[in-house]
């Protein structure tokens, strides 16, 4: 971890009467556990969706997407 990671963590903690993170830490990786659950039932509903798009639209759906990440970059 790095030092000003944990100095900010022991700040937060102070400012709710914690002596240490440990209770930080157990929330953040309930909270990213979750999340981690939650985009796994996202990705697994748009797997569930190939086919229902046509070849047509799907190459429509490719190019649009190659235009906008040209202007990400």
């Amino acid at each position: 971890m790095k030092p000003e990671h944990r100095g900010a963590l022991l700040t937060i903690a102070a400012r709710r009467g914690q002596k240490g993170f440990s209770a930080l830490v157990a929330d953040a990786i309930e909270d990213y556990l979750k999340d981690e659950g939650e985009w796994e039932r996202r990705r697994e509903a748009v797997l569930a969706l190939a086919g229902s798009v046509s070849a047509e639209d799907a190459e429509e759906l490719r190019q649009a997407t190659r235009a906008l990440r040209e202007t990400w970059r």
